[in-house]
């Protein structure tokens, strides 16, 4: 699984899209998510659909499983809207989409545009009754008069087919676009985030949501920050944290009090002087903050870096990576490019050794935290061969590069990598790179 001095060795295993010059904006990939146990990942894309992969159940040899994740189910999640009262169109980009933990041989997931939340259920159906009194073969309705007799419904076999249907619609609670949702670990409630506020339902009632964080001013000019990412604790169903634009985090317990504005702990590096400029604020901004799966780290990425906080120490980070340094050379043009606003997600591995997270060029980075030694990748077409290893990329900074350095300047700034996951359990990782999917694994 690793290379002799302890360090992964990456592979391409798959990649799922279309390979086409003209990308559609409907299918460009906006989330990616396995669900707990890493047999199903599910994308959502910017015209609201949602396709969901499942791993095959195939076995290599020496007892190990293959990565092969194949269509399981697709559907139109979210339509656009209109409304009327503000004169806005509502996108049916997918935002995110959330697992539940898995109760029964159904499915169930959550999925999100900027307005409406969706709980969808997910199962398999190979049976169908036949034979009602109402109804003739086709399924028609039949006129009472002509029913002579009563027949009793029965269950025949069925070609497998994967049936995804809509379970719950949590609607107009959010005046501003919902950027985050999250799951609680009593898989009974759950939280959606907006600029400006928290909102936490139960998973059965949608005509009725809590309002536990609300950090609107009374006079909007006197606004000085927004809510980026919210997420619950994975043990602890009453801790959750939300990031903010302003690059704080602020760790919150619900046991305090209903309306958690007052926060438990505030984790914030203060910044240098010295390097303040122009584009200090808008590069500080947390655009993705997750809990380790041991709930005591906490992992925020900001438009530089990655940063790693012990909950057990809030004075500063206590690992810090530069994801693409080479950039704050070109902030300027990333500002007039509105690159600088590109809002990258990060991951976990399953043990927490690892963390993941995109840059530019279809580029994507990993870091170890235990040897702190990293490496950029590249998602690419070019290296599909099967157990193919994906050999590390570099940037030149400078004038001056080494024959296997690409150059700042050649970057390409349209294909980025904002969107990875990480299987829960094994060292299998999902890159969304516009609209293709690629799937990598490590190197048996």
């Amino acid at each position: 699984m690793a290379s002799c001095d302890g360090e992964l060795q990456w592979c391409f295993s798959q990649v799922k899209g279309t390979i086409e010059e003209e990308v559609t904006d409907a299918d460009i990939i906006s989330c990616v998510e396995f669900n707990h146990d890493g047999e199903l990942l599910a994308t959502g894309d910017k015209g609201g659909r949602v396709v969901i992969f499942r791993r095959d159940q195939i076995s290599a040899p020496g007892g190990q499983r293959r990565g092969e994740y194949n269509v399981y189910s697709t559907f139109q999640s979210h339509e656009p809207e209109f409304d009327y009262l503000k004169s806005l169109e509502i996108e049916e980009k997918i935002n995110k989409i959330r697992w539940l933990h898995r109760s029964n041989p159904a499915h169930f997931l959550l999925s999100t545009n900027d307005k409406t939340i969706k709980l969808w259920k997910i199962r398999e159906k190979d049976k169908e009754y036949h034979g009602f009194n109402l109804k003739d073969e086709q399924g028609c309705e039949l006129e009472p008069s002509c029913i002579s007799g009563l027949s009793v419904p029965k269950l025949r076999p069925k070609e497998l087919y994967v049936e995804a249907s809509p379970r719950r619609i949590f609607a107009n609670a959010h005046t501003y676009h919902i950027n985050s949702i999250s799951v609680n670990s009593d898989q009974e409630t759950y939280m959606s985030a907006d600029d400006l506020r928290i909102n936490l339902w139960n998973l059965e009632i949608t005509d009725q949501s809590f309002n536990i964080v609300d950090i609107k001013p009374a006079n909007m000019e006197e606004l000085t920050e927004v809510i980026t990412a919210a997420e619950f604790h994975p043990n602890h169903c009453h801790t959750f944290v939300y990031s903010s634009s302003k690059g704080t985090i602020r760790l919150c317990d619900m046991r305090a009090q209903a309306l958690c504005d007052q926060h438990a702990k505030l984790l914030e590096e203060p910044e240098d002087p010295t390097n303040r400029n122009f584009f200090s604020e808008i590069i500080s901004s947390i655009s993705d903050v997750k809990f380790s799966h041991n709930g005591r780290y906490l992992m925020t990425r900001d438009y530089l870096s990655v940063k790693v906080w012990d909950l057990n120490m809030d004075t500063r980070p206590v690992e810090t990576y530069s994801v693409h340094e080479y950039l704050r050379t070109k902030l300027c043009a990333l500002y007039e490019n509105d690159c600088i606003f590109d809002k990258f997600e990060c991951a976990w591995s399953g043990k927490d050794r690892y963390i993941m997270t995109g840059s530019y060029n279809n580029f994507f980075r990993m870091f170890d935290r235990e040897t702190r030694r990293d490496v950029t990748l590249e998602a690419s077409r070019d290296n599909m061969k099967a157990r193919c290893i994906l050999k590390p990329k570099k940037v030149a900074s400078g004038n001056k590069r080494k024959k296997d350095e690409i150059n700042v300047e050649s970057l390409d700034f349209s294909k980025k990598i904002l969107h990875t996951a990480w299987h829960p359990e094994d060292n299998i990782i999902a890159v969304a790179a516009t609209n293709n999917l690629y799937l990598f694994q490590s190197k048996d």
